[in-house]
Protein backbone atom coordinates (compact mmCIF):
# COMPACT_ATOMS: atom_id res chain seq x y z
CA UNK A 1 0.00 0.00 0.00
CA UNK A 2 2.68 2.33 1.02
CA UNK A 3 4.64 1.59 -2.42
CA UNK A 4 1.01 2.38 -4.40
CA UNK A 5 0.55 5.64 -2.46
CA UNK A 6 4.15 6.46 -2.96
CA UNK A 7 3.66 5.84 -7.17
CA UNK A 8 0.37 6.90 -7.52
CA UNK A 9 0.41 10.16 -5.08
CA UNK A 10 3.67 11.22 -3.44
CA UNK A 11 6.13 10.74 -6.55
CA UNK A 12 4.19 12.77 -9.39
CA UNK A 13 3.21 15.35 -6.77
CA UNK A 14 6.95 15.88 -5.44
CA UNK A 15 8.19 15.60 -9.61
CA UNK A 16 5.64 18.40 -10.72
CA UNK A 17 6.28 20.69 -8.18
CA UNK A 18 10.38 20.40 -8.55
CA UNK A 19 9.65 20.85 -12.60
CA UNK A 20 7.68 23.87 -11.92
CA UNK A 21 10.00 25.04 -9.30
CA UNK A 22 12.96 24.53 -12.15
CA UNK A 23 11.07 26.35 -14.73
CA UNK A 24 9.68 29.44 -12.83
CA UNK A 25 12.16 32.68 -13.21
CA UNK A 26 13.50 32.98 -10.43
CA UNK A 27 12.89 29.61 -9.13
CA UNK A 28 10.39 30.92 -6.48
CA UNK A 29 9.34 27.59 -4.52
CA UNK A 30 5.95 29.93 -3.42
CA UNK A 31 4.88 30.21 -7.23
CA UNK A 32 5.66 26.73 -7.66
CA UNK A 33 3.50 25.43 -4.87
CA UNK A 34 0.49 27.93 -6.18
CA UNK A 35 1.10 26.28 -9.76
CA UNK A 36 0.81 23.38 -8.02
CA UNK A 37 -2.46 23.64 -6.15
CA UNK A 38 -4.11 24.80 -9.58
CA UNK A 39 -3.17 21.54 -11.27
CA UNK A 40 -4.48 19.74 -8.38
CA UNK A 41 -7.76 21.72 -7.96
CA UNK A 42 -8.03 21.13 -11.67
CA UNK A 43 -7.56 17.97 -11.08
CA UNK A 44 -9.86 17.19 -8.52
CA UNK A 45 -12.53 19.74 -10.14
CA UNK A 46 -15.30 17.06 -11.65
CA UNK A 47 -15.72 15.67 -7.94
CA UNK A 48 -15.71 19.00 -6.59
CA UNK A 49 -18.50 20.43 -8.81
CA UNK A 50 -20.27 17.44 -8.19
CA UNK A 51 -20.29 18.19 -4.47
CA UNK A 52 -20.89 21.96 -4.92
CA UNK A 53 -24.08 20.70 -6.91
CA UNK A 54 -25.32 18.15 -3.97
CA UNK A 55 -24.62 20.71 -1.66
CA UNK A 56 -26.72 23.58 -3.43
CA UNK A 57 -29.20 21.67 -4.38
CA UNK A 58 -29.97 19.77 -0.75
CA UNK A 59 -30.21 24.13 0.67
CA UNK A 60 -32.31 24.54 -2.44
CA UNK A 61 -34.88 21.73 -0.83
CA UNK A 62 -34.40 22.27 2.72
CA UNK A 63 -37.88 23.99 2.81
CA UNK A 64 -39.59 21.10 1.25
CA UNK A 65 -37.32 18.80 3.89
CA UNK A 66 -38.47 21.11 6.97
CA UNK A 67 -41.96 20.07 5.69
CA UNK A 68 -41.26 16.91 5.50
CA UNK A 69 -40.15 16.94 9.71
CA UNK A 70 -43.17 18.55 10.70
CA UNK A 71 -45.60 16.44 8.43
CA UNK A 72 -43.97 13.52 9.77
CA UNK A 73 -42.63 14.15 13.23
CA UNK A 74 -44.39 11.67 14.89
CA UNK A 75 -43.44 8.96 11.89
CA UNK A 76 -39.31 8.17 11.69
CA UNK A 77 -39.89 5.51 9.32
CA UNK A 78 -42.16 7.70 7.02
CA UNK A 79 -39.86 11.14 7.37
CA UNK A 80 -36.87 8.63 5.97
CA UNK A 81 -39.16 7.38 3.34
CA UNK A 82 -40.07 10.82 2.27
CA UNK A 83 -36.84 12.59 2.23
CA UNK A 84 -34.97 9.37 -0.15
CA UNK A 85 -38.22 9.84 -1.97
CA UNK A 86 -37.77 13.47 -2.07
CA UNK A 87 -33.51 13.02 -2.74
CA UNK A 88 -34.90 10.50 -5.57
CA UNK A 89 -37.25 13.32 -7.07
CA UNK A 90 -34.27 16.07 -7.47
CA UNK A 91 -31.83 13.87 -8.29
CA UNK A 92 -29.76 14.63 -4.96
CA UNK A 93 -27.54 12.32 -3.55
CA UNK A 94 -26.86 13.71 -0.26
CA UNK A 95 -23.59 11.52 0.27
CA UNK A 96 -21.73 12.85 -2.64
CA UNK A 97 -20.43 15.96 -0.60
CA UNK A 98 -18.27 13.23 1.28
CA UNK A 99 -16.46 11.95 -2.40
CA UNK A 100 -14.18 14.97 -2.78
CA UNK A 101 -12.45 14.70 1.00
CA UNK A 102 -12.05 11.66 0.80
CA UNK A 103 -10.78 11.80 -2.40
CA UNK A 104 -8.46 14.82 -1.10
CA UNK A 105 -7.16 13.43 1.61
CA UNK A 106 -4.16 11.06 0.07
CA UNK A 107 -3.49 14.52 -1.85
CA UNK A 108 -3.59 16.21 1.17
CA UNK A 109 -0.99 13.77 2.98
CA UNK A 110 1.15 13.54 0.12
CA UNK A 111 1.64 17.36 -0.59
CA UNK A 112 2.25 17.22 3.22
CA UNK A 113 4.91 14.33 3.06
CA UNK A 114 6.50 16.21 0.08
CA UNK A 115 6.90 19.77 1.71
CA UNK A 116 8.61 17.48 4.60
CA UNK A 117 11.10 15.38 2.70
CA UNK A 118 11.45 17.99 -0.22
CA UNK A 119 12.21 20.70 0.99
CA UNK A 120 14.76 18.94 2.89
CA UNK A 121 15.91 18.48 -0.68
CA UNK A 122 15.58 14.61 0.00
CA UNK A 123 14.83 14.52 -4.11
CA UNK A 124 15.63 10.37 -4.62
CA UNK A 125 12.78 10.15 -6.27
CA UNK A 126 12.73 12.87 -8.81
CA UNK A 127 12.04 11.00 -12.47
CA UNK A 128 15.67 10.52 -14.52
CA UNK A 129 13.61 13.43 -17.41
CA UNK A 130 13.07 16.04 -14.66
CA UNK A 131 16.15 18.24 -13.66
CA UNK A 132 16.99 17.41 -10.13
CA UNK A 133 18.17 20.79 -8.30
CA UNK A 134 21.37 21.00 -5.93
CA UNK A 135 19.34 22.58 -3.65
CA UNK A 136 15.64 24.15 -2.76
CA UNK A 137 15.49 27.53 -2.13
CA UNK A 138 12.22 27.86 0.45
CA UNK A 139 12.44 31.11 0.93
CA UNK A 140 9.69 32.38 -1.09
CA UNK A 141 8.92 36.40 -2.56
CA UNK A 142 12.23 36.72 -1.03
CA UNK A 143 11.30 36.97 2.69
CA UNK A 144 9.04 34.23 3.32
CA UNK A 145 10.46 31.09 4.60
CA UNK A 146 8.26 28.12 3.36
CA UNK A 147 10.08 25.55 5.38
CA UNK A 148 8.65 26.84 8.83
CA UNK A 149 5.33 27.16 10.32
CA UNK A 150 3.88 30.82 9.76
CA UNK A 151 1.49 32.46 11.58
CA UNK A 152 0.20 35.15 8.33
CA UNK A 153 -0.41 32.04 6.03
CA UNK A 154 -2.13 30.04 8.87
CA UNK A 155 -4.66 32.64 9.26
CA UNK A 156 -4.99 33.71 5.97
CA UNK A 157 -5.89 30.20 5.39
CA UNK A 158 -8.30 30.28 8.25
CA UNK A 159 -9.96 33.11 6.74
CA UNK A 160 -10.77 31.20 3.54
CA UNK A 161 -12.29 28.53 5.03
CA UNK A 162 -14.68 31.44 6.73
CA UNK A 163 -15.21 32.73 3.93
CA UNK A 164 -16.26 29.31 2.16
CA UNK A 165 -18.93 28.19 5.28
CA UNK A 166 -20.74 31.76 5.28
CA UNK A 167 -20.89 31.56 1.62
CA UNK A 168 -22.61 28.34 1.75
CA UNK A 169 -24.55 29.81 4.76
CA UNK A 170 -25.40 33.20 3.26
CA UNK A 171 -27.32 30.71 1.10
CA UNK A 172 -29.24 28.64 3.08
CA UNK A 173 -32.97 29.51 3.63
CA UNK A 174 -34.86 31.28 5.97
CA UNK A 175 -36.21 29.16 8.75
CA UNK A 176 -40.54 29.67 9.52
CA UNK A 177 -42.18 29.97 12.98
CA UNK A 178 -43.48 26.66 12.34
CA UNK A 179 -40.16 24.71 12.01
CA UNK A 180 -39.27 22.33 14.49
CA UNK A 181 -36.51 22.35 17.22
CA UNK A 182 -34.61 20.25 15.33
CA UNK A 183 -34.01 22.85 12.64
CA UNK A 184 -33.08 25.19 14.99
CA UNK A 185 -30.48 22.62 16.88
CA UNK A 186 -29.05 22.30 13.19
CA UNK A 187 -28.76 25.99 12.45
CA UNK A 188 -26.67 25.80 15.68
CA UNK A 189 -24.60 23.50 14.74
CA UNK A 190 -23.83 25.48 11.47
CA UNK A 191 -23.07 28.67 12.91
CA UNK A 192 -20.68 27.16 15.23
CA UNK A 193 -18.91 25.14 12.97
CA UNK A 194 -18.74 28.71 11.02
CA UNK A 195 -16.49 29.46 13.43
CA UNK A 196 -14.77 26.43 14.92
CA UNK A 197 -13.24 24.81 11.70
CA UNK A 198 -11.85 27.96 10.67
CA UNK A 199 -10.13 28.18 14.48
CA UNK A 200 -9.05 24.59 14.02
CA UNK A 201 -7.25 25.64 10.87
CA UNK A 202 -5.18 28.27 12.20
CA UNK A 203 -4.87 25.62 15.38
CA UNK A 204 -3.27 23.45 12.87
CA UNK A 205 -1.67 25.53 10.57
CA UNK A 206 0.65 27.09 12.78
CA UNK A 207 2.62 23.91 13.22
CA UNK A 208 2.92 23.21 9.48
CA UNK A 209 5.50 23.91 7.23
CA UNK A 210 4.76 27.14 5.86
CA UNK A 211 4.72 25.74 2.06
CA UNK A 212 1.39 23.14 3.19
CA UNK A 213 -0.43 26.11 5.06
CA UNK A 214 0.45 28.04 1.41
CA UNK A 215 -1.32 25.01 -0.47
CA UNK A 216 -4.30 24.73 2.03
CA UNK A 217 -5.15 28.30 2.12
CA UNK A 218 -4.86 28.86 -2.05
CA UNK A 219 -6.77 25.54 -2.56
CA UNK A 220 -9.90 26.33 -0.07
CA UNK A 221 -9.54 29.73 -1.80
CA UNK A 222 -9.88 28.45 -5.12
CA UNK A 223 -12.61 26.36 -3.57
CA UNK A 224 -14.64 29.13 -1.82
CA UNK A 225 -14.28 31.11 -5.23
CA UNK A 226 -15.82 28.30 -7.11
CA UNK A 227 -18.92 27.87 -4.48
CA UNK A 228 -19.78 31.43 -4.67
CA UNK A 229 -20.08 31.62 -8.45
CA UNK A 230 -22.07 27.96 -7.90
CA UNK A 231 -24.28 29.58 -5.37
CA UNK A 232 -24.74 32.97 -6.99
CA UNK A 233 -26.97 30.90 -9.59
CA UNK A 234 -31.23 31.31 -8.94
CA UNK A 235 -32.53 28.67 -7.92
CA UNK A 236 -34.87 26.92 -9.93
CA UNK A 237 -38.14 28.80 -9.60
CA UNK A 238 -40.31 25.40 -10.68
CA UNK A 239 -38.85 24.43 -7.09
CA UNK A 240 -39.53 27.58 -5.46
CA UNK A 241 -43.08 27.46 -6.47
CA UNK A 242 -43.63 23.55 -5.07
CA UNK A 243 -42.05 24.63 -1.77
CA UNK A 244 -44.31 27.68 -1.48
Amino acid sequence: MMYLFQEIFYRPILNLLVFLYNIIPGHDLGLAIILLTLVIKLILHPFSLQSLKSQKGLQDIQPKINKLKLQYKDDKQGLAKATMDLYKEHKINPFSSCLPLLIQLPFLIAVYQVFRDGLANKLDLVYPFVYKPELINAFSFGFLDLSKPNIVLAVLAGAAQFWQAKTMMAKAPKKEESETKEVDISAMMNKQMLYLMPALTVFIGISLPGGLTLYWFVLTLLTALQQWIMFKKKEDPLLINEVK
